[in-house]
């Protein structure tokens, strides 16, 4: 696997072009994107998901998650809002369940739900200097939201469907190279961002997943929000996700197991691959909490490991 991504030019140009100082352009348009509006959009989303939208300004966004009574991840989302409306961006494997979730709510007051998935794109710009290309954008009709899919700096822009094309050339045209989904998938493991359906779902308690950031544990009432209390007043979860570096140059798949030291099961591999900035084997996994310090010594299929800290891989985005 090693030698493979390390011959292999295209794959290290796209590489490059995000860690090394240039711009990757991502083609994001797949995720789902929802708009929810009405006086009372506010009110409803905010007893769905675990964040306080209450506290969200005009053209800002946050993380947040959409849970169930038990406080399983149901799905992952952004939510931006906008000056009409309240726009939510999720993995497209949860495109359909987010929708489910909120349109039972249409009826019981002054809230609108439009899937806007097939009539807008999502392009991402992702490098140290994207702000650079991006202030070259006109922003008419054009949404720019501040966003890393790689641990380096970004932009995301949702524009109509039928612009798609021309601001992806005009993109290219200006010095960004267009990042391929294999690339894409590199960079985002060495990031520690977790995708939904691969290293996270519904048998996933919300803080297991690293989605702190997606909690307010101040809001008022939600769904799920006593058991997620309960386990921050508890002091911890029982397992999280947590990096990996293997000692290794073969494949690590997808449900591999993970023992401690001394052979006991502590958990399980979600997603690996080859990271070329640190030249070996790097991963995603759940990992039980006494065993989630740094650095600490385990065993993947027979092979040498040990957990590390998110990202891992800390590019311009960290560093800011």
């Amino acid at each position: 696997m090693k030698e493979a991504i390390g011959t292999d030019s295209e794959v290290m140009a796209e590489y490059a072009a995000v860690r090394d100082g240039g711009v990757g352009l991502i083609d994001l348009s797949a995720r789902g994107r929802i708009s929810v509006s009405g006086s009372e959009a506010v009110m409803f989303l905010n007893g769905l998901i675990t964040n306080d939208l209450k506290t969200l300004g005009e053209n800002c966004w946050m993380p947040a998650a959409f849970p169930n009574v038990q406080g399983r991840l149901l799905a992952a989302v952004r939510v931006l809002r906008r000056a009409d409306d309240i726009l939510l961006d999720t993995d497209a494997v949860t495109r359909e369940k987010v929708i489910r979730i909120i349109e039972r709510f249409t009826l019981a007051g002054d809230f609108k739900v439009r899937d806007l998935t097939e009539e807008t794109a999502l392009i991402s710009v992702q490098g140290r200097v994207a702000a650079e290309i991006v202030e070259e954008i006109s922003p008419e009709e054009i949404t720019i939201v501040p966003a890393t899919h790689t641990a380096e700096k970004g932009f995301d822009l949702i524009v109509s469907a039928e612009r798609k094309d021309g601001l992806w050339h005009t993109l290219v045209d200006r010095g960004a190279t267009p990042v391929s989904e294999r690339v894409e998938e590199i960079l985002r493991i060495e990031a520690g961002i977790a995708r939904y359906g691969v290293d996270m779902d519904e048998t996933n308690v919300v803080t297991e997943t690293n989605l702190e950031d997606a909690v307010s544990f101040t809001k008022g009432c939600y769904l799920g929000q006593e058991i997620i209390i309960r386990i921050k007043h508890r002091g911890h979860v029982a397992k999280k996700l947590t990096g990996l570096r293997f000692e290794t140059d073969r494949k690590i798949e997808p449900g591999a197991v993970i023992k401690s030291s001394g052979e006991k099961e502590i958990g399980r591999v979600t997603s690996s691959t080859f990271s070329p900035r640190l030249g070996t084997i790097v991963g995603l996994g759940y990992v039980r909490y006494e065993h989630l310090t740094p650095g600490t010594r385990v065993l993947v299929d027979g092979a040498g490991a040990e957990t590390a800290e998110l990202p891992l891989v800390r590019g311009s985005w960290n560093h800011e």
